[in-house]
């Protein structure tokens, strides 16, 4: 049962509300379409319940509202626009990676690939999928959580009639298994042959309330449609005759040499058009729209009655029937297996009863964040070719270097050239912290609705490992490929291991993991890639300078014996091997570059919290704003 009570959105300045005072509900079981031309405010509608945009009301998902739901995927299967999947990534990818957002197994994906006619191409990249492809990807991403309600807009928009009629068969399929489907449509005639249920919106009101049988009833009229070069003569004989047998005849011309007929049959006007040698060049039975009149007992009352539909749909459909195409068992039972006996209480809506605030609450993140971490990375091939690019560049350079013999042997299979800034390896893996969450912006697959990604810690934490895991990989295939090169290429004899080996791979660890998270941070704090990248050039390039100069001020302490004075203030005292490890931090951190990075982390980690507590801030005080509003 969905119950929507009241829902009226924020008025924007100057600008009337796009949704007023809108209450209706809809039945388990049932497929009911919220119809409306365009501008109505369906999109609107739903977006409030969803709590996607503020403004007034309540929406109840079987008795709770979006809120107080604990796992909205598992509940409320929505489907607003298309796919916002990077257009690199497979389809059984992209289902993958939601699956661990959702917290459903992996094996779901090839389940609903299979269930929306998508198993043969399930790996094909996304944006390579057709209109009616990616219908049936969205679709099956709206299904992941095998959810008791479907919430989809214009879901048929665009699609030929094939896909269309296969689609809403899928919906029916969904509503006779027990769930609850509610999709948004400008056709009256597609809500007459799809639909159980119609409520009919206008300006954002409530016009109507209908069984689909009272709908075609009142909205929807058979006619004639005829095409004729003559169509004014043959509106006058038509007409004239009408009045002279005393039937009742409307005749209505339209432009084209076009004629819609009311109350006649294809027969009589043959007829008439052959006696009065008038040709006739079209001659069907067709279903015309009569407008969003409301009905007696299902009119709004704040819509007077006889409002019209200035974008109603004339064009010639056909007859309108019910063509259901899945077959019912072909659909797991939705949600939990409830139907229409749902025993979770009824809401009813007062008016007396002040209207409660919506809030647009921050987005959820992944329920599994360190496996949809791992499923968004190595879901698209640009990791990869980074990587190749990194280790070819790197290897490039280390033999350019070996071949001089003017660098030393961590620089040459570091690959750092003294004219570069950061060695290759940096710069990789601070472009994969970067893409982490540039991507993610860009393409919000976890929060599409409100385009944007969750700034929750359990994400954070998990792009922070990932991407470090990513940073150590790439850091140590570099050294041991231009190891191996070299040796190929000068012999066994040139490579030697050097005794402060530990100190130098901890440095080179940490130089890596600290641009992969120094352009992940930057790009979390800016929702860019590039800010990510320009953080980490600017590094070596603005923040080294900096701290060179406070390292080097005349008459500087140094540090010596720091890691044993250390042990003394601590308890339990660590054994003396630590001060090893101790003192192997301290040089890295007391590095130009060292010290730079963890001056630039603890930046941007700063920056990063400051903009989530702002956006915390700012949404409770709207919310609180729209409690006083409410009150």
């Amino acid at each position: 049962m969905l119950q929507a009570i009241g829902l009226t959105s924020a008025p924007r300045r100057g600008l009337r509300a796009a949704v007023n005072d809108l209450t209706f509900e809809t039945r388990p079981g049932h497929v009911t379409a919220l119809l409306g031309a365009p501008g109505s405010g369906k999109t609107a509608a739903l977006r409030l319940m969803l709590e996607l945009d503020p403004g007034r009301g309540v929406t109840y998902f079987r008795g709770r509202p979006m809120h107080r739901i604990p796992h909205p995927a598992r509940e409320v299967g929505v489907l607003l626009g298309d796919v916002p999947g990077h257009p690199v990534r497979t389809a059984r990818g992209q289902l993958r990676m939601l699956c661990a957002a959702a917290g459903v197994p992996a094996t779901r994906a090839d389940e609903l690939l299979e269930l929306v006619g998508l198993a043969g191409l399930g790996g094909q990249r996304i944006g390579t999928l057709s209109l009616g492809m990616d219908r049936r990807l969205a679709l099956a991403s709206a299904l992941l959580g095998d959810p008791h309600t479907l919430v989809l807009d214009d879901p048929a928009e665009g699609l030929a009639p094939r896909e269309g009629c296969w689609l809403h068969g899928l919906l029916q399929a969904h509503a006779a298994r027990g769930g609850t489907v509610l999709y948004t449509t400008a056709d009256p005639k597609e809500a007459a042959r799809a639909a159980d249920h119609v409520v009919t919106i206008d300006g954002g009101r409530l016009v109507a309330d209908q069984d689909v049988g009272d709908f075609s009833r009142t909205r929807l009229r058979p006619r004639v449609a005829v095409r004729t070069p003559h169509a004014a003569r043959l509106a006058a004989v038509v007409s004239r005759e009408a009045r002279a047998a005393r039937r009742s005849v409307e005749v209505v011309t339209e432009a084209g040499g076009r004629l819609a007929v009311y109350g006649s049959t294809c027969a009589e006007i043959g007829d008439t058009a052959f006696r009065h040698g008038l040709p006739v060049h079209q001659l069907a039975d067709e279903v015309g729209d009569a407008g969003p009149t409301a009905p007696r007992g299902g009119m709004s009352p704040a819509e007077p009655a006889g409002a019209t539909d200035p974008a109603g749909s004339t064009g010639p459909e056909g007859p309108v029937d019910r063509t259901d195409s899945v077959d019912p068992a072909d659909l797991a039972a939705p949600g939990s297996g409830e139907g229409p006996g749902d025993p979770r209480p009824v809401v009813q809506a007062s008016g007396t009863e002040p209207a409660l605030p919506i809030r647009r609450r921050p987005a959820r993140g992944p329920l599994h964040p360190l496996r949809y971490e791992l499923r968004r990375l190595l879901g698209v091939r640009t990791t990869t070719l980074i990587m190749a690019a990194v280790l070819v560049v790197s290897v490039g350079f280390s033999v350019l270097l070996a071949r001089t013999g003017h660098a030393s042997l961590p620089k040459v299979l570091a690959a750092w050239p003294s004219l570069l800034p950061l060695p290759p390896a940096a710069v990789g893996a601070g472009l994969l912290g970067a893409l982490s969450f540039g991507d993610e912006f860009r393409y919000p697959a976890l929060a599409s609705g409100r385009g944007t990604v969750p700034r929750r810690l359990g994400l954070l934490l998990a792009k922070l490992v990932v991407s470090a895991g990513v940073a150590v990989v790439l850091a140590l295939a570099v050294v041991l490929v231009s190891a191996e090169t070299l040796r190929l290429v000068y012999g066994h004899d040139w490579i030697h291991v050097p005794p402060n080996s530990i100190s130098l791979g901890v440095s080179w660890v940490a130089l890596t993991v600290g641009c992969a998270w120094a352009g992940l941070l930057a790009a979390g704090v800016f929702r860019v890639a590039t800010a990510g990248v320009a953080a980490v050039l600017a590094v070596p390039v603005l923040v080294v300078p900096l701290v060179q100069k406070v390292l080097t001020v005349p008459g500087s302490r140094p540090v010596t014996g720091l890691p044993g004075r250390f042990r003394e203030l601590m308890w339990p005292r660590w054994p003396h091997e630590t001060d090893r490890w101790v003192a192997v931090a301290m040089g890295v951190v007391a590095h130009p570059v060292g010290a730079a990075l963890a001056l630039s982390l603890s930046v941007l980690v700063f920056a990063y919290l400051l903009t989530s507590l702002h956006g915390r801030a700012r949404w409770r005080s709207q919310s609180a704003a729209g409690s006083g509003q409410a009150s």
